[in-house]
């Protein structure tokens, strides 16, 4: 399972990046509402996409 997960953001590295940067923004700096809702969709629009490429549970 942890191959898979490796192995799709090897494969998905801007999507990756992207997913990361904007957790580890959200997580640690207070952004304003509006751009924090923003950032929301743009981490659950990642998290789907991401797991669909893994497709863990098959």
């Amino acid at each position: 399972m942890y191959k898979k997960i490796i192995n799709g953001c090897i494969d998905n590295p801007i999507v990756s990046s992207v997913f990361a940067v904007d957790f580890l923004l959200l997580l640690f700096i207070r952004p304003p509402a509006f751009f924090s809702l923003l950032m929301l969709g743009t981490l659950a629009g990642c998290s789907m996409y991401l797991g669909q490429k893994t497709a863990l549970f098959k």
